[in-house]
């Protein structure tokens, strides 16, 4: 295998020619920069140079494999070079956030002391790096979507049925088929190893341990073949979330991939087609350049600078090469040609189209607005949720029907279900969990949830999940003062 001096290597910084260094190894990148999802700016910012450091955190290690030709791997970077960069990584001076997060980790209190979701949620947050923390915490325009998700499961109240015998309580149900300890699963979110250097892979462990279910995202950190194998027993359920490439071929490899590596279902996404305006994750080198200088004043500007912020920051960078021409005549037809997998339609937000998911056949409809990451002033989910048991209670005996959005308690777990969903999906809180304490915060986090939702069926006065229904709940046109929703 050839091998190459950094000073070769660095000769090579253009649109023409752009070479790179990952793990020592160097590519030829230059067919790669235009289709990049990010854009090309992203990889010119380290043409010619080492770009392991940036990489390997948010790309599963068969990427290159997948997007560089054979002849864009060229070879290995020399011994010298090898050593130049060594010497470069023991001499570099650790950036403030760094230090932040290493004294953070410091002082994470045990997990014993974690009581319930919002406690992990919160000291994942303190020793998060700040860039993983503003992609998992942004939402869309000014975070009203993600704030009323919440708030709105404050205007379901129950109404418990007393003199129940209730011991054995059970609170296992049924995803697709497949067994769950608890009706959570663990929602598709990606770059999962920002937080963690093991990132989904502690997702799937916990699920297995837990017997819960997991999803996993098209832009997990892990590849789909690392993910599948970090199962327990190779039979363990995953589920994957497709967001469909706009060319058709390169979408059905993908799905034939998963399938092949064993996963269950394909939960196709079609809220988030289009990189939203997530500003938190914008401002974050704002903020991070800012944070370093730590109060020092740069250097003075005598006229305004012109150009614009990146706007697609790490969230948009992701679904650049999404298909949004998407359709119900066309798509479904189109996956069921591809795969014999159950579909999944995630992200519908009104009774309309979830009528229209019934009509195309399709397993299951996720009810969600992505978390309040996309569309803002979309409904909450479980406002949604409601409409269609009150305008088309049909639409649960014909489709399995799931919500997924700023869901905490297992309070918010069991007014759902009396709705109507079968299960609900948390995506953010099992980052957190993973982030702050890696595979054992995933067990923890849903046996804080079996808890909750146990002691919720018993004060309901019910034994088992299916015995939920709409008339232990009631919506109320007031809200309680609740510090934890607001």
């Amino acid at each position: 295998m050839p091998t190459f001096s950094l000073q070769e290597v660095s000769k090579h910084t253009t649109t023409t020619s752009c070479w790179v260094i990952i793990r020592n190894k160097v590519y030829d990148v230059t067919s790669f920069l235009f289709d990049h999802p990010g854009g090309a700016q992203v990889i010119l910012r380290y043409a010619g140079g080492d770009a392991t450091e940036a990489y390997v955190p948010i790309h599963p290690s068969d990427a290159l494999d997948k997007n560089i030709p054979p002849e864009g791997h060229l070879g290995s970077l020399d011994e010298n070079g090898i050593r130049e960069l060594k010497e470069v990584g023991k001499n570099k001076v650790p950036t403030q956030d760094e230090l932040r997060v290493e004294e953070a980790v410091k002082n994470r209190p045990p997990l014993r002391r974690m009581i319930n979701v919002q406690d992990i949620e919160e000291t994942a947050k303190k020793l998060l790096p700040y860039k993983a923390y503003a992609y998992y915490a942004s939402a869309a325009d000014d975070g009203i979507t993600h704030v009323e998700n919440a708030r709105a499961f404050g205007r379901f109240f129950f109404h418990p049925r007393v003199m129940k015998a209730v011991s054995g309580c059970d609170t296992s149900s049924t995803i697709l088929g497949y067994k769950t300890s608890i009706p959570v699963y663990i929602s598709g979110a990606a770059l999962a190893r920002l937080g963690h250097p093991l990132g989904e892979a502690n997702l799937a462990r916990g699920a297995y341990k837990t017997g819960i279910l997991q999803m996993v995202s098209t832009n997990a950190s892990l590849s789909y073949g690392q993910i599948a194998a970090a199962r327990g027993p190779p039979d363990q359920p995953i589920f994957f979330q497709l967001y469909k490439h706009r060319n058709d071929e390169t979408a059905a490899r993908r799905i034939r991939e998963v399938e092949a590596l064993g996963y269950k279902a394909i939960f196709l996404t079609v809220d988030a087609l289009i990189p939203a305006n997530r500003e938190l994750d914008t401002r974050a080198p704002h903020y991070l350049e800012d944070f370093e200088r730590r109060g020092l004043s740069s250097e003075s500007q005598t006229s305004a600078e012109e150009g614009e912020t990146d706007l697609l920051a790490t969230a948009g960078g992701l679904i650049l090469n999404n298909d949004v021409d998407m359709t119900w005549e066309k798509t479904i037809p189109w996956i069921r040609s591809v795969t014999k997998l159950p579909i999944v339609i995630k992200g519908v937000q009104c009774v309309a189209d979830a009528v229209l998911a019934v009509e195309a056949g399709v397993e299951g409809i996720v009810i969600s607005n992505h978390g309040g990451r996309q569309l803002e002033f979309a409904l909450p989910p479980i406002e949604v949720l409601y409409k269609i048991r009150q305008q088309r209670p049909d639409v649960f005996d014909k489709t399995e029907v799931y919500i997924d959005g700023a869901i905490r308690r297992g309070t918010d777990v069991l007014k759902a279900l009396c709705l109507g969903a079968k299960a609900v999906g948390m995506g953010r809180a099992f980052l957190y969990a993973q982030s702050a304490y890696g595979e054992a915060g995933v067990v923890h986090m849903v046996r804080i949830l079996q808890r909750e939702i146990r002691f919720g069926m018993e004060s309901l006065g019910v034994r088992t999940i299916g015995e939920l229904v709409p008339e232990m709940v009631e919506r109320v046109d007031w809200q309680p003062v609740t510090s934890a929703k607001l």
